[in-house]
Formats: structure tokens, C-alpha cells, sequence
């Protein structure tokens, strides 16, 4: 297993097909660095949030690089209690009768508590697996504390330990394969014969362990069938998922050898090196299987996988991971710097030099990995250092290609990773905004795949969603309500309707279908998947809308997530009809679906042989319903104060500084509200997030983010993103409001990794915006703080790749291409317009003022 000193040579980034004619150069003529894409820590992991995540999709592990003992903190995404459920209420249509005659009758605190009859039974709660020990021996608690280095590469998506023990250099490096469906850990010391250890795995959850084979343990656990505890009467207790882990150990050196300890605990000694493989499987078998009458077999799944696993060196595997990662992560590449007259970015000045030549730019030579990340954000609100905002840009896009990918389960409220029996708010999907932001950096930042899970969930959640409208509200289509889990959930969340009851999260889940065939021009993924479940949700989104007293169609009951406001009688109340966000939400989904049945508008025929097919929906019935409901939805309106109005009527908020910015639907991730099409409504838009102010948790900064970037507010835009520069201490968590703790998971608190993805997407809104015809360049750039800077690789909306350098605040040069069809771009920037005609894999270069200064084959630098 030692690899043998093989050199990986990559394959050739999307990114790097179009370069521009200028570089960043810092005062001595030479191109200028960035801090490394890597996050520092100079010592072990004291909490949960200072340890290092690492995953491949669905296996991840958080590393506490600990040196007398080192835990890697496991979870397999298919490990939630619980088992397929019934997510129908045969009494909820009465009910709904009753809270809609109420709503009618103007008393909306009397239905705000009658809506608790429409709720339901809570979600699943999202499991861990257990933890893979390793402890040394007591020579390593006089490791020399200066030499204690611990970082994870974004490149590499590795993750090194590093330090001294005396004479000796201890290294251990993890990291997981997505290709070979393992955790990865290698261990070596510097001196031949040094290392000695102890290896088992624990957890919480129910679990037994043995040695087998002499270099081998075996793991099996079980979820539990119910989210509440255990009951004595074991007739109660329906069988959860099992699951299973094998780890393989291998050592290398003439001395080392491996004994069983206990029947459950392999014990290293005075070996060169050793490689630990872990491998795990569980008898989820999909969300309408009951785990007891599953087929799958854990146990013997992890003996498959890991015999195939032992046939591959060290080399082979790290060689795969990297192939594999990286073909993702380096399709996108950013880089800011501040102003070239005062910024020196050679790494060969020291930090002392560069700190006296100008004490407000932090140093930014390549080579400066001994300043922690956790200092870095400490003195982000002084220094404003950009190549931090790079680097969490960056985390974001690891993250997701670590907890989503083909195959796997869709990302949940903490990504994948986890170390509770009970986690926050059960780590659970929440699909009224949280859910969604997890996926916002997919298609902007290139990594489309990523997506492939929420899909499949949607499918799913289509399934148990058919049922639900039926029975619940007599209504055809399927419907998704505010939280679900891997049972695919689709009714009502328990408790108060304030955040129980909001049937909208299917529809905007369905926002996600269409913008992904718009980003990528996938006629067959439009056909097969987008279309038949947008006609599911655009069925029952006809169904569920009334007609109102009044001309318009309304939906009743209706709440905007988790706000009340003060209803006629002075109490607060949370239900009443067509909230804004209801409406925007199905005005997004009515036009989507129009604009897939009418597809030759913007699509040329000839490019596309399969749209054929999909068109000629123009006068389907549903189709014609649509336009007639269209017409009828009510408009957005404006309250007395300016702002746009939350709730059909202008109700008092009692809380002005709520998280949610629901209303706001339209603006962003919609599209029903531009600032070209609706000037009065953006400037109602700016209004609301003024209301709102700056202080929320760390999702909704990120929302108010990218709010601000799509109304190109860049000022506000950069402001928010600096809000999320703040240090959490996880000791005293609850006394901060948003964040970042120390490994950059982002804080709500507590942890919520929806603020990581939105970060990422929030960057990318503020750099380049997009139609399927338009595409805005640099439209909030704050060009003060980074006046210098070039991101490569991102996506724009009609399958185009966009690259953009900018020098001394002002654009230098853009670079586009599409590979799938000829495109008609209508080019934005600074007040002007040009329209540019885009033939199939072709790169097209144009300079500040729009003109188009080169073009080439993109055949002459990749293969098309």
C-alpha cells in the first residue's frame, strides 16, 4: 500500500480553456498569489466545529486531529430513524373547511389555532454512525506543540496532520473517495519502525464489534424504528435501518505487527507506516421499503466492496480520488486581490515586510500556512483580507461535491455531517428555504451533478406527495409541506401552523427542475424528469387556489413561514390567505411550466431534435388553465411604509427583524421581480431588506446577500457577506447571531450548513447574472474592496461558460463559450448593451468595452 512515489497528473480544467491577456502582477513585475486554498489549524480539535469534514457523498467523517488519540467522528447518509409512514389525514379535509370559512370571515386568530388540526406527526431524526478511534502511546502527549500542524486542501479534498515527537515527524492524511466508495487514512513517522497504535470503533447508537481475519473489524449497528425512545413492549419497536462498517488495516516495515486486543481492538506496533480502509452499507433500500422486508445485506455489502477495495493500492485509490474530485472542483477558479498600486503579493516577501509596507493588507504570499483560518476570520472586520472570501467561496463548492453526488441522498439540514442521536431540528430536510439554499451554488458554480440527489428526492417526494393532496385537501397533483426526511415526508410538519403547516415546498422545489434545464439546456432531462413532475405540482397548485371574494384566485389557508402578524384583534396570528410568498412562488412555477411547453421560443429547433417532442403542449388543457389562472393570480403589492407587503393585507409585524424574507420570493432565487421589468417593486425590495436590517442567522445574512447582489446593491451585498466573517465560540454559541466557527461551518446558531452553500451562491450573484438571453457582468462588485480579480468557470443561464478579469475596479476582459447550440447574448455592463452571437464551441474574448477581440476554436484547447 505505500505509493511508491507516483505522481497523479491531472486532467485539464474547463477553467483553464480560456486565459486572459493580462495577469495580476504585484510591484516586482511578478504574477501575484493568493493565499492557498487550504484551511489552517495549529492544534487538535477541542469541539465538534473545529474538526475537519471530509466526504465522498454519502460516507463523511469530521477529523479532531488529536495526538494522543485521534477520533474520526463517522456518518453514513442513510442512517435516520423511523421507517415508511403514512402521510395522509383523512380528517384534514374538514378541517381545512372550517379554517378556510374562518379565514373568509376575517378571524384569523381563531384559524390560526384551528390550522393545528391540519398538522401532523414530526419527521425522522438523521443518525451517525460511530467514531473510528486511534489511540498512541503516551510519548505523544510530549509532542512538541509548535510543530502540530492540521489543514484540509480544498484542492485535494485532503486532509494532513502533522507533528514532532521528539526527533520523529508523525503525518497522517485522510481523505474520502468518491470512485471507491471509501474513507481513506494513512499513517506513516519519519523513522523506520515508529509507529504504534491502537485502533477500534465505538458509537452511540446501538452496535456490536469484532476483529476478524486478524487485520479486520467488523461493525453493526441499528437505527432505531421510532424517533421516540424505545418502548419496554418490543411489538412497539418496528426494525430500523442496520447498518454495517468494515475497516482493513495494512502496515508496512520489516518490524510491524498487527494483534487482536479484547476480540475488538487491533493493536499497531513499530511499523513504517499503516493504511486503514473503511467501507460501510446499510439495508436502506429506498423510502417505501420497510427496512424489515429489505433484501440488502450490509455485512456482506461491506465484504464485497472492501475485497474489491484490497486489489488497489494506496497510490491507485488516492489517484482515483483525485481524478475524480478534482475534475469537479477545478471547473471554477476566483481570485481577488486588492489594489496592485499597494498590494505585494510575492511569496517571497516575508510577513514582517509586507505588514510594515502597508499595515491595513494582510500578507498574502503563497506560502503563509502557519496563521490559522480561525485567526484569519478574527480579523477578517479589520483587514477585509479577500483571499479569505475566496477561500470560503471555495469550502462551499467542497462541500457540496462531499455531501452530494450521483447516487447518494439528498443533502440535509447539516450536509451529512452529524454527531447526535438527536441533532438540531433532527437534521432534517426543511423545505421552505433551507433545503433549497443548499443546492443554490449547483449551477452557478458549476457542479450541476451535485443536483442529481435533489432530483431523485423530488421523485420521491412526488410519490408519498399524490397521496397526501388527495386525502388531505381533495386535491389532484402532489404536494410537499415544510420538513421531511428520508422517508420522503410530504405531510404537515406537528405543532402550530406558524411553521407546520406551508404546502408550497413542493412548488418550490420544482423552481429547481427548470433552472436546472435553463443553466443546462438538457432537453432530455426536461422531458423525462422537469416536465411530468411540474405537471404534478402545477396540478395541484390549480387545485389549491380558490376563488376569493374578490376577481383573484387566492390561496387559503396560507401562511409565510414561521412570522405572525397581528391580526383586527390586536393578537398575533399566523394564518391567513395569499401571502406574497404563495403567490410568487406559484407565479414562478405557472410561468416555468408555460415557458417548457412553449419551448421553441427561445430554444432554435435545430438544435435541439427532442424538443419536438416536448412542444406542441400548448393547448393541453392544463396548459390553457395555467394561462387562464395566470391572469387571475394577485399582483405584488406595496405597503404604507414602502415596503413590499408580506400578507394579502397591510397587517402590523411585530417583528420587523425576522430571519425569514419570504415576500422577497421574487427577487431572489425568482425572477418575477427585476429591476427592468419592475422598478417600483425593487426599490419596495430595497425598502424591505432596509426594514429588515443586518443581524439574522447565518442563511438568512446569505439570503439578504444575494438579494442585494440581484438588485445590484453592491455596498449592502458586500456588507452582508462581511457580517458572516464573525468567530463563533462554540462554547458560547447561543450569544451570537450568525457566523462562522472555526473549521468555516457557518452558524445559525448552531450549525446549518445552508449558509456555507448560500455564501458560495450569494459570490457568484454578485459577480455575473444571467437570463436565458441576458448575462450582467460584475453587476454588484464591490469594487473598493476587490478592485482586482478574475473568476473563471462559473455558469450562466442558456448553457454558456463565463469568465471575467476585472483590473482597478473597472472590467478587463470576458470570456465565454457554449458547446451545445449557437446563442444570441445580449452582453450587460456599466449602462451598455451588445448583442453577441455565440457559435457552438467557439471562445469568444471581449474587452471592457464589449467588443470582441478574439476568437478560437475551443476544438484547438479541448476536446468538444
Amino acid at each position: 500500500m505505500e505509493d511508491g512515489g507516483w505522481v497523479h497528473v491531472p486532467r485539464p480544467a474547463e477553467k483553464d480553456y480560456w486565459n486572459p491577456t493580462a495577469v495580476q502582477e504585484n510591484s516586482n513585475g511578478e504574477p501575484s498569489s493568493s493565499q492557498p486554498l487550504k484551511l489552517i489549524f495549529t492544534s487538535p480539535a477541542k469541539y465538534w466545529t473545529d474538526a475537519i469534514p471530509i466526504g465522498n457523498g454519502r460516507l463523511g467523517a469530521m477529523i479532531w486531529g488529536g495526538v494522543a488519540k485521534e477520533t474520526l467522528q463517522l456518518n453514513e447518509d442513510t442512517l435516520w430513524t423511523g421507517i415508511p409512514g403514512n402521510y395522509t389525514n383523512p380528517n384534514a379535509p374538514a378541517a381545512l373547511s372550517d379554517v378556510r370559512k374562518l379565514v373568509d370571515d376575517g378571524q384569523f386568530t381563531q384559524a390560526t389555532k384551528e390550522a393545528i388540526k391540519l398538522s401532523d406527526h414530526p419527521s425522522e431524526v438523521y443518525q451517525l454512525l460511530g467514531d473510528m478511534i486511534l489511540e498512541f502511546d503516551t510519548s505523544h502527549l510530549k509532542f512538541d506543540e509548535e510543530t502540530y500542524h492540521r489543514e484540509l486542501d480544498l484542492d485535494t479534498a485532503t486532509t494532513t496532520v502533522k507533528y514532532s515527537v521528539g526527533d520523529i515527524e508523525y503525518k497522517r492524511e485522510y481523505f474520502a473517495s468518491y470512485p471507491d466508495q471509501a474513507l481513506v487514512t494513512r499513517l506513516s513517522g519519519s523513522e523506520k519502525g515508529s509507529l504504534s497504535f491502537t485502533l477500534y470503533m465505538d458509537s452511540k447508537m446501538h452496535h456490536h464489534s469484532f476483529v476478524q481475519e486478524n487485520n479486520q473489524i467488523h461493525f453493526q449497528g441499528s437505527c432505531p424504528g421510532k424517533r421516540i425512545p424505545p418502548r419496554l413492549n418490543a411489538g412497539d419497536n418496528p426494525k430500523g435501518i442496520q447498518f454495517s462498517a468494515l475497516l482493513n488495516l495494512q502496515i508496512g516495515g520489516d518490524t510491524g505487527v498487527i494483534s487482536d486486543v479484547d476480540g475488538r481492538k487491533l493493536k499497531v506496533e513499530g511499523a513504517d507506516w499503516a493504511v486503514i480502509l473503511l467501507v460501510a452499507s446499510s439495508s436502506f433500500d429506498g423510502p417505501f421499503t420497510n427496512p424489515i422486508d429489505s433484501k440488502k445485506d450490509p455485512s456482506s455489502d461491506c465484504k464485497t466492496a472492501m475485497t474489491s477495495l484490497r486489489k488497489l493500492s494506496y497510490a491507485d485509490i488516492h489517484a482515483h480520488h483525485l481524478d475524480d474530485y478534482q475534475s469537479l472542483f477545478r471547473r471554477v477558479s476566483l481570485e481577488l486581490w486588492k489594489s496592485s498600486k499597494n498590494v505585494l503579493g510575492s511569496a517571497h516577501l516575508n510577513a514582517e515586510k509586507q505588514i510594515a509596507a502597508d499595515e491595513s493588507v494582510p500578507f498574502t504570499g503563497s506560502e503563509n500556512t502557519t496563521v490559522s483560518t480561525a485567526e484569519r476570520v478574527k480579523s477578517f472586520q479589520t483587514d477585509e483580507d479577500p483571499s479569505l472570501v475566496q477561500l470560503l467561496f471555495q469550502y462551499g463548492r467542497y462541500l457540496l461535491i462531499s455531501c452530494s453526488r450521483p447516487g447518494t441522498q439528498v443533502a440535509n439540514l447539516q450536509g451529512l455531517w452529524n454527531k447526535d442521536i438527536e441533532p438540531p431540528w433532527d437534521g432534517a430536510q426543511h423545505l421552505n428555504i433551507n433545503l433549497q439554499m443548499n443546492y443554490w451554488p449547483a449551477l452557478s458554480c458549476n457542479l450541476k451533478e451535485c443536483q442529481e440527489p435533489l432530483f431523485d428526492y423530488i421523485s420521491f417526494l412526488s410519490i408519498n406527495g399524490t397521496k397526501t393532496a388527495k386525502v388531505n385537501y381533495e386535491a389532484n397533483g402532489w404536494v410537499v409541506h415544510q420538513v421531511s426526511d428520508i422517508w420522503a415526508k410530504t405531510s404537515p410538519d406537528r405543532g402550530e401552523a406558524v411553521w407546520a403547516f406551508w404546502p408550497m415546498g413542493g412548488a418550490w422545489l420544482c423552481t429547481h427542475l427548470w433552472e436546472h434545464f435553463v443553466y443546462s439546456m438538457d432537453t432530455d432531462f426536461l422531458k423525462n424528469k422537469a416536465y411530468p413532475l411540474l405537471e404534478g405540482c402545477v396540478q395541484f397548485l390549480l387545485s389549491w387556489l380558490i376563488k376569493g371574494p374578490g376577481r383573484y384566485l387566492e390561496t387559503n389557508p396560507s401562511t409565510s413561514p414561521e412570522h405572525m402578524f397581528i391580526a383586527p384583534d390586536g393578537k398575533q396570528a399566523s394564518v391567513s390567505y395569499s401571502t406574497t410568498m404563495d403567490t410568487s412562488i406559484i407565479k414562478e412555477v405557472f410561468s416555468e411550466i408555460l415557458s417548457a411547453a412553449e419551448l421553441h421560443i427561445f430554444i432554435h429547433s435545430n438544435l435541439c431534435p427532442l424538443c419536438k417532442q416536448i412542444l406542441g403542449r400548448t393547448d393541453d388543457e392544463l396548459i390553457q388553465k395555467v394561462r387562464e389562472a395566470q391572469q387571475q393570480l394577485p399582483p405584488t403589492k406595496i405597503s404604507r411604509d414602502g415596503t413590499i407587503m408580506e400578507w394579502a393585507l397591510d397587517f402590523i409585524d411585530p417583528d420587523i427583524h425576522h430571519r425569514h424574507l419570504s415576500h422577497l420570493f421574487g427577487v431572489f432565487p425568482g425572477h418575477t421581480i427585476t429591476l427592468q421589468k419592475n422598478p417600483d417593486l425593487s426599490k419596495a425590495a430595497e425598502n424591505t431588506l432596509t426594514k429588515r436590517g443586518e443581524v439574522g442567522p447565518g442563511w438568512s445574512t446569505m439570503w439578504k446577500a444575494a438579494l442585494w447582489a440581484r438588485l445590484h446593491r453592491k455596498e449592502e451585498a458586500y456588507r452582508m457577506v462581511k457580517h458572516l466573517f464573525v468567530l463563533v465560540d462554540p462554547a458560547h454559541e447561543s450569544e451570537y447571531e450568525g457566523g462562522l466557527y472555526s473549521n468555516l461551518f457557518t452558524s445559525h446558531p448552531p450549525f446549518q450548513i445552508d449558509a456555507n452553500f448560500g455564501f458560495s451562491a450569494a459570490i457568484a450573484e454578485m459577480l455575473v447574472q444571467s437570463t436565458v438571453k441576458d448575462l450582467y457582468l460584475l453587476p454588484a462588485l464591490p469594487r473598493d474592496k476587490w478592485p482586482n480579480g478574475c473568476v473563471k468557470g462559473l455558469k450562466a443561464r442558456g448553457g454558456v461558460t463565463v469568465n471575467v478579469c476585472w483590473k482597478e475596479g473597472d472590467l478587463h476582459e470576458v470570456g465565454l463559450w457554449s458547446t451545445d447550440g449557437n446563442r444570441i447574448q445580449r452582453l450587460h455592463y456599466g449602462g451598455r448593451t451588445v448583442n453577441a452571437s455565440l457559435l457552438s464551441c467557439k471562445i469568444y474574448t471581449f474587452d471592457s468595452e464589449l467588443r470582441c477581440i478574439r476568437t478560437y476554436s475551443l476544438s484547438q484547447v479541448a476536446s468538444c
